[in-house]
């Protein structure tokens, strides 16, 4: 089948305590799989997301199997509105008939894209239910009303962040130092 991409989804799950103490059939397995990602000649490209990478077995993160480690953080402000413009969008609205969305990026600090799309599918439904297009407001309660997994497990979020600060690349620029030129300017 190659050439193909091979996208493994939150890996840990199969693989995670796969270390000493683990017998019978997922130590064959995994055995099995990280001689593949070593030993394959084809041209597969290998992908898998993790949510709790540390909890994989060193063996697996090892270059030659995974060439790198990236580490996708939380949407910043700019990513943020990109998400809900790309998910309005698919719903047939744009910041030319809702307004800016500037002001609901800002307020939806924390969240990820997977609560940013929920934000506009509630919004939908509260402006649907009241027979009337949607409105700004209507997103801005919408997230008002969901608490972000950040507010949940800060903690973890911190933790990973710094685990990922020496161990892997950031997936995204670091646009800070281009929103404080961008300050200046105005």
């Amino acid at each position: 089948m190659s050439p193909v991409v091979l996208w493994i989804d939150e890996i840990e799950k199969g693989f995670a305590g796969t270390g000493e103490g683990t017998e019978g059939v997922m130590l064959r397995v995994f055995g099995s799989f990280i001689t593949w990602l070593q030993e394959k000649t084809a041209p597969v490209f290998v992908v898998a997301t993790a949510n709790r990478i540390e909890g994989l077995p060193p063996e697996l993160l090892r270059k030659g199997r995974f060439d790198e480690i990236f580490f996708i953080d939380l949407p910043d402000i700019h990513e943020r509105r990109e998400i809900l413009a790309v998910h309005l969008a698919r719903a047939g609205l744009s910041e030319a008939t809702l307004g800016s969305l500037d002001d609901l990026a800002t307020q939806t600090r924390n969240f990820s894209g997977a609560e940013l799309e929920q934000v506009v599918h509630d919004a939908r439904y509260r402006a649907f239910g009241q027979s009337r297009p949607l409105a700004l407001r209507d997103l801005s309660e919408a997230a008002s009303a969901l608490t972000p997994l950040y507010n949940t497990y800060e903690e973890h979020i911190k933790a990973l962040r710094e685990w990922c600060a020496s161990r892997s690349r950031r997936a995204s620029a670091d646009r800070s130092v281009l929103d404080l030129f961008e300050k200046e300017s105005d």
